[in-house]
């Protein structure tokens, strides 16, 4: 017999209408099942409700193929997990490319969830994709019927639910003849399904990739890295895969386990639409030498990295990279925002704007405009009283914008390693690196960032893996992690490691403050050097963030201050190798692929714009060629920017920053040689390593 107690704590009969029109469009539906969960005494909040359901909406709709919509949330508005349903009559668009949906299932995971509730709608999930539990719901006569249906496909821990029978196959499964398997040989695939929820979409695809594996006659093994837990795939079951396929709208967790497999890789709502064809498409992979592969080395031979103990077998080398481009990758909006504001600031309202900004907000507004003058703004845009005011204001917004650059790299660090229980005290750790609260604790910078952020997040990890009574499960993450994890960590960081790195970034300062000559111009090159050789990875990120670490204070600084003319000589950097491409691709198109020569036209703004990935698609192609010469470009580029003694006040922004920059000329200068030199190596390299006949054949291929 089926325990159904499970499912009938989230859905009862006053959760279920039939045959009913909620409303015009999805909004309407979604607003009228959170009232029906109100009216139901699951919610006290029903416009809570549904504004958190409304906000996963806008993230990806959440129609599927056959008539099926399953708006869902994790929210604090509700208690226990809970169903409302609504046979909608007529039905209402939720974005499913096949029309509207007539089913619509409003899934609220409370917050803190535990993994058990999570768990049983994991399961209704995969039973959404079944062909037998739809029908069953369209034919379902009385709201008591819906609620056996559902009970009849999820149970609680430990009980076996009732099976549903899958689907019949189609009569000409598409991907029957896509790859032929060798004989005697059965081919494999493993799969990562993940949405941001973590509750329904990570299911239903895992589901069917399962059925269209199983009608291609095909091994799968999928990793559902959802809220309800992931466990991860065994190591020797990747090594026998022949492809991966990743569904996936968020990062996958130890992607490095994957490293050189053949990858099919989209959203997460794709194998609900199409599976068969992405089973077809790995397979076509697995016996494609040129196809997409994911990052990294694959096999454990000579120069393999040691791998860990957990983690589904990811290197430290990987898992260290992880960890500080997840810090980083989430600092960066920190900075450009804030930099970007403060530039505007200086603009608006002259250098000059750093002494008297508190005082022209305290005692002036828009009805009340300062006189420039009065506060010895000898530079504020067309001496303008308005500018001056708008000008201390962004300079507020954007020196408040770089008080958390520093905490967000450690709590994001501290994140990367630990979740979500290891963001606050991350934040902390980096609150104390930058002395935010001014209460003159050691200043560690970035460097005291990083030990902080790691710090807290190994000590917020070690505290989650702790066994704990059930009672106290609920605590931990929101409680007992956070406070120990900031105890511990900061006492460490305050009387341990504080001082040590506040020595050593005043030494490194030290340095930067005494360079000049040919001591500066070396540093130029090698920052150039770092830009370009891997685009936007982690020796880009190093160079950026050490950059933008020293424009941290730029308000402070002289307009020759050395930080100042780092930041010019990396931004300038960064911008060469997607220009140096584009214009190669117009002096020699006959070198390149069509399809590279559309990649030539992006390229150029993206250049402009400081956004070196543009040179991506370049050196993936032809990384041999491509790479050397946009590294020589840079490095000519960052020496000659610091040789020059170009600086710029602004973290990101490229070309369109001119306004903060000092030495104008000297950028475009530094920019242009470096260009040309990249340009000029690019084409040489090509010129002079491919045979007339591979030239003849690059100008004929498809785009």
């Amino acid at each position: 017999m089926t325990d159904t107690s499970a499912s009938q704590g989230m859905i009862t009969p006053g959760l279920v209408a039939l045959d009913v029109s909620l409303g015009s469009d999805k909004t309407e539906v979604i607003r009228a099942l959170a009232r029906q969960v109100a009216a139901a005494g699951r919610t006290s909040n029903a416009d809570g409700l549904a504004e958190d359901a409304l906000a996963r909406e806008s993230t990806s709709a959440t129609g599927l193929p056959g008539g099926i919509a399953i708006p869902h949330c994790r929210t604090e508005h509700v208690d226990v997990p809970t169903l409302a349903f609504a046979r909608l009559s007529p039905g209402t668009d939720f974005g499913a490319k096949d029309g509207p949906a007539d089913l619509a299932f409003l899934i609220a995971a409370p917050a803190g969830g535990d993994a058990t509730h999570l768990k049983v709608l994991t399961q209704l999930a995969r039973a959404l994709v079944k062909k037998e539990f739809t029908d069953g719901l369209r034919s379902a006569s009385s709201p008591e019927e819906i609620v056996e249906l559902v009970g009849a496909v999820v149970s609680a821990p430990g009980a076996n639910p009732a099976p549903v029978k899958p689907a019949p196959a189609p009569t000409a499964a598409p991907v029957a003849s896509a790859a032929p398997a060798a004989p005697g040989a059965r081919r494999s695939i493993v799969a990562v399904t993940a949405c941001p929820t973590g509750i329904a979409h990570t299911y239903m695809a895992a589901e069917a990739l399962e059925a269209a594996a199983a009608r291609a006659g095909v091994d799968i093994a999928v990793e559902t890295q959802g809220s309800a837990g992931s466990t991860p795939l065994a190591p020797d079951l990747i090594a026998r895969a022949d492809a991966a396929i990743f569904a996936v709208d968020v990062g996958v967790r130890d992607r490095a386990r994957f490293a050189g497999k053949p990858l099919v890789s989209s959203g997460v709502k794709r194998p609900m639409d199409d599976a068969d064809s992405m089973i077809a498409e790995a397979l076509r992979y697995a016996d494609d030498p040129g196809a997409p592969r994911v990052e990294g080395a694959a096999g454990g031979g000579a120069g393999a990295a040691v791998t860990t103990g957990g983690g589904g077998g990811e290197s430290w080398g990987a898992h260290t990279r992880r960890v500080l481009m997840t810090g980083v990758s989430y600092m960066i909006p920190f900075v450009a925002a804030g930099g970007l504001l403060i530039a505007l600031s200086f603009l608006l309202g002259g250098y000059e704007i750093v002494g008297p900004f508190k005082d022209i907000l305290s005692k002036n507004s828009l009805t009340n405009l300062p006189d420039p003058a009065d506060f010895g703004l000898k530079h504020a845009l067309f001496d303008s009283g308005f500018f001056a005011y708008v000008g201390a204001i962004f300079f507020v917004l954007g020196k408040t914008a770089f008080a958390f650059f520093i905490p967000a790299l450690a709590g994001y660090i501290a994140f990367a390693i630990a979740d979500r229980p290891g963001i606050a005290p991350g934040f902390v750790m980096g609150g104390l690196a930058s002395d935010v609260m001014q209460f003159g604790t050691p200043q560690t910078g970035f460097l005291g960032a990083i030990v902080g952020g790691v710090l807290a997040g190994v000590i917020a990890h070690w505290i989650a893996q702790r066994k704990v009574p059930g009672w106290a499960r609920g605590l931990m993450p929101v409680l007992v992690i956070p406070l120990f994890t900031t105890i511990v960590a900061g006492v460490l960081m305050l009387v341990v490691f504080g001082k040590p790195i506040a020595w050593l970034m005043a030494r490194l300062t030290d340095g930067l403050n005494s360079m000049s000559g040919a001591n500066a111009v070396l540093l130029g090159v090698i920052l150039g050097l770092m830009m370009a050789f891997d685009m936007g990875g982690p020796l880009n990120k190093v160079a950026y963030s050490f950059a933008a670490a020293g424009v941290g204070g730029a308000a402070a600084l002289a307009s020759d201050a050395p930080q100042l003319k780092i930041m010019a000589a990396v931004m300038l950097a960064g911008m060469v190798p997607p220009i140096a491409l584009a214009l190669a691709t117009v002096v020699r198109p006959k070198l390149f692929t069509p399809a590279e020569r559309e990649n030539g036209k992006a390229a150029w703004l993206l250049g402009a714009s400081f956004i070196t990935e543009g040179a991506i698609p370049f050196a993936a192609a032809d990384p041999l060629r491509v790479i050397p010469a946009i590294m020589l470009g840079s490095a000519v580029t960052g020496g000659l920017s610091m040789a020059l003694d170009v600086s710029v006040r602004a973290p990101h922004g490229g070309i369109f920053v001119l306004f903060a920059v000092g030495n104008i000329l000297g950028y475009l200068v530094a920019l242009a040689a470096g260009v040309l030199v990249g340009a000029a190596g690019v084409i040489a390299l090509k010129s002079l390593t491919e045979s007339s006949e591979e030239i003849e054949e690059l100008a004929t291929v498809p785009v």
